[in-house]
C-alpha cells in the first residue's frame, strides 16, 4: 500500500510538475497572500484619497478619441467642475476618462485617476495630479463610490454600465448616502431607458421611483450648479432620495 501511495505521488509530480499539497495550510497560503494584497490596496486607496472633500466621477468609454463630441463635452464639464471647486475623478485611462482628467488638470483643479491593471485599453493618461493604481476592480469601485459627490456617466461599454448599476443598486438599497447620477446622451441611453421603463417596470422588478434615482441629459453645463443644489436644497435638484440610509 505504501509503495502504491509513493508511486501515485511520483506520478502526480511527473504529470503536474509539482508535488501535491499535503497540508491544508499549503492550500490556504496562496489565498492568504491574496488577502494581504487586497487589504494593502484598500489601505493605500484610503490614504491617497483621504483629503478628497467633494468630487465628481466621470465615466465613459476608453474607445472614444479626442475627435469625438463626447470627449469635448466631458472635457468642458470637467473644467467647469474644477472651476466650481470640485475634484474630478476618473478611471485614469484614455477616451472619456482622459477628457475628464484633461479638463480638470488644465483648469488647475485636482485631477485623480484610479487606474486598473488591464491587458488592453488602460494606459494611464497624462492629465492626472494624483495617480492611484489598483489590481482589483472591486477595491477601485469602493474608492469611486466612497469619495464621489456625484457620478456623470457618458456613453461607454460593459465597464461603464457596471459602474452605473453598482451605484444605482447601492443608492436604491440604502447602503450608501444617495448622490446625483447623470447619464449623458439621451439617444445613446434610450434603449436602456426603454428596457428599464418597459420590461423591468412592467414585471415589477423595479419601482417607478427607481427611475428617478438618475437623470438623463444632453446639456451638461448645468450639472455643477445642480450638484450644489442637490446638497443644499430639500428638493435635491429633482432626484429621488431614498431615506433614511441604513447605518452599518
Amino acid at each position: 500500500m505504501t509503495d502504491k501511495l509513493n508511486s501515485d505521488n511520483l506520478n502526480n509530480v511527473q504529470k503536474n510538475g509539482k508535488p501535491e499539497q499535503q497540508y491544508v495550510i499549503d492550500a490556504l497560503a496562496g489565498e492568504s497572500w491574496r488577502l494581504f494584497r487586497i487589504m494593502g490596496e484598500f489601505v493605500e486607496g484610503f490614504e491617497e484619497m483621504s483629503g478628497v472633500q467633494k468630487a465628481v466621477t466621470i465615466f465613459g468609454s476608453a474607445r472614444l478619441g479626442a475627435d469625438h463630441p463626447y470627449f469635448a463635452q466631458a472635457e468642458t464639464l470637467a473644467r467647469l467642475l474644477a472651476e466650481g471647486g470640485y475634484t474630478v475623478i476618473t478611471g485614469g485611462g484614455p477616451g472619456v476618462m482622459e477628457a475628464g482628467n484633461k479638463g480638470a488638470f488644465e483648469a488647475g483643479g485636482r485631477s485623480i485617476g484610479l487606474n486598473i491593471d488591464l491587458p488592453f485599453e488602460q494606459d494611464p493618461n497624462p492629465y492626472q495630479t494624483d495617480v492611484v493604481k489598483f489590481r482589483y476592480f472591486f477595491v477601485r469601485k469602493v474608492m469611486l463610490v466612497k469619495y464621489s459627490s456625484a457620478f456623470v456617466v457618458f456613453p461607454g461599454g460593459f465597464g461603464t454600465i457596471d459602474e452605473l448599476f453598482e451605484a444605482l443598486t447601492l443608492v436604491q438599497t440604502k447602503k450608501i448616502h444617495p448622490f446625483p447620477i447623470y447619464l449623458v446622451g439621451r439617444s445613446y441611453w434610450q434603449g436602456l431607458l426603454d428596457w428599464l421603463g418597459g420590461t423591468l417596470l412592467e414585471h415589477g422588478t423595479i419601482h417607478a421611483r427607481d427611475l428617478e434615482l438618475f437623470k438623463v441629459v444632453d446639456d451638461t453645463e448645468a450639472i455643477p450648479a445642480e450638484i450644489d443644489a442637490y446638497y443644499s436644497s430639500g428638493a435635491h435638484a429633482g432626484f429621488e432620495v431614498p431615506s433614511p440610509v441604513d447605518e452599518p
